[in-house]
This record gives C-alpha cells, sequence and structure tokens, in this order.
C-alpha cells in the first residue's frame, strides 16, 4: 500500500492496513535524521549519564511552541551552566544562579528558573539524580504517575521565594497529561539499535512507559481509532497506551513516532 495516500476523511477500523501503517511510520521516524530538529537533540549533545539526564530534562520542560526556538533557549540555558551542567550544579553557589534571573521562555520567566536550577543543585549535591528521585515515587506499585510526582514535589518543596514553577511542572495525578515528562521519559528509558532514544535509566521498563498525548498526536490517534476519549488528560494518555501495548506490549512508546510522524507528513500538526 502507498502510505502516503491513506484517506483520513473517514475514522478508519483498527486494522493490519492501520497497524502496517503505524510500522512504517515507526521506521521512517525512529532514526538518525529525526535528531536533528526535535529537542532530544540536546542531550546528544553530551556523553555523560549526568549531562544528559539534566540536559533531556531541561529540554523537556522547554519543549512547548517552536521547535527552533526550543532548541535555541535550550542551549542558552545549558550555556548559563558552562554546557556542563552535572559538574555546574554539584559546584554551585548562591552567585552562580544570578544570571538565570534574565532567561525567559515563553511563561517560564527569570524567577522560575531559578526555582528550578537551585533544586536541582540541590539535588545533585544530595547525591541523588532524577533518575533516582523519579525510582523513589515508581519502585512502590510500579507507578509512572507516582514518579513523575516524586520529581515534580522535590522541587516545589525547594523554596523559591514566589516562583511560578509549579505550572510548569504537569502532575499526572492530578489528570494531566503530562506529555513533556512522557516524552522525557521515553528519552531516558528507551534504547534500540537507531539510536534515537538513550536508554540509561535501568530501573523502568519500556513496556512500563506511556505515550506523550498533545493536540496534535491526540487528533491523530483518534482518527487512527487509538483513542476514543475527547480531552488531552491522564485518562486519555493510559487509553492511548492501552492500544499501543496491544501492538507491542514490550515497547509501546515507539509508536510515539509514528503519531508524531503521520502529523508532520499527513498535515495535522
Amino acid at each position: 500500500m502507498n502510505n502516503s495516500s491513506l484517506d483520513f476523511s473517514e475514522k478508519p477500523l483498527f486494522n493490519e492496513e492501520i497497524v502496517s501503517f503505524l510500522n512504517q511510520k515507526v521506521k521512517e521516524f525512529n532514526a538518525p535524521d529525526f535528531i536533528q530538529d526535535d529537542p532530544i537533540s540536546i542531550p546528544h549533545l553530551f556523553t555523560k549519564k549526568e549531562d544528559i539526564e539534566i540536559a533531556g530534562f531541561l529540554a523537556a520542560l522547554l519543549s512547548w511552541g517552536q521547535r527552533k526556538t526550543i532548541l535555541s533557549k535550550s542551549k542558552i540555558l545549558l550555556s548559563l551552566m558552562d554546557n556542563e551542567p552535572y559538574n555546574f550544579l554539584i559546584s554551585a553557589e548562591e552567585k552562580d544562579f544570578l544570571p538565570f534571573n534574565s532567561f525567559v521562555h515563553r511563561t517560564l520567566n527569570g524567577n522560575d528558573t531559578c526555582h528550578l536550577i537551585n533544586a536541582l543543585s540541590s539535588l545533585y549535591q544530595s547525591g541523588q539524580t532524577l533518575e533516582s528521585l523519579f525510582m523513589l515515587g515508581y519502585q512502590h506499585s510500579k507507578s509512572v504517575p507516582e514518579g513523575i510526582s516524586a520529581i515534580r514535589s522535590f522541587i516545589l518543596s525547594f523554596p523559591k521565594g514566589t516562583s511560578g514553577i509549579q505550572r510548569h511542572l504537569s502532575d499526572p495525578q492530578s489528570g494531566s497529561a503530562a506529555k513533556r515528562m512522557c516524552m522525557f521519559l521515553r528519552w531516558m528509558v528507551r534504547k534500540d539499535t537507531n539510536g534515537v532514544d538513550f536508554g540509561i535509566w535501568k530501573g523502568i521498563s519500556p513496556a512500563q512507559l506511556y505515550c506523550p498525548l498533545d493536540i496534535h498526536s491526540g487528533r491523530v490517534a483518534r482518527l487512527l481509532g487509538l483513542l476514543n476519549r475527547k480531552q488531552n488528560d491522564w485518562k486519555a494518555v493510559e487509553e492511548l497506551t492501552a492500544s499501543l501495548r496491544l501492538l507491542d506490549a514490550d515497547d509501546p512508546v515507539k509508536y510515539d513516532f509514528a503519531l508524531f510522524g503521520i502529523g508532520v507528513s499527513e498535515g495535522f500538526s
């Protein structure tokens, strides 16, 4: 079949043709060429595990708006850390946080950024990491939402004036789709031979991940019969991921590439 000519005028059945189409899009987009213009290119600038983790987290949090701007702002933020995020965080003193007061990305202001960087510095100076923090929440009930909430709670517990950082840290336990955190987890946990995702977090299986969901991927998922729920919330994330696990129980979130690719190539995003 010619994938580019697939007719989306009516909602298709979840059938072999759709599965073949999705798998083709995974192959097309889960490739090194994908990295160049995607926010995942930011952690790919680093080789040390801690640097990849930190850079990935920051790039994921900045991932809304135009991708060109996301990449530019991520690089600016990392340059304030001398492009050595782990070394910066473990050795930073109060005066080292002052330059972050001038950093702005959309609704993320300097005060929010200072709160975030201070909290991350406290985390790494205590000998913990984003991975260990996530696992503290995840390990008791194998709950990804609890792992995400553990990271969020730590950052919010770190006092920093009147920061509004909470609006940039979505909480699936409050019903949010938490798209950026699900994307970050995909980067850290998934690993295959294609070299896009990193697979540096070993305590959670790719089978346990949830698919990132936003307005574009949600629209495509509904057209393909993968999702019925109208709201783009955590219940929709659970429904979509359950559908994807029917296609590949071991690696359902690889289909994030397909949903993104269809959105781009078929003009949905």
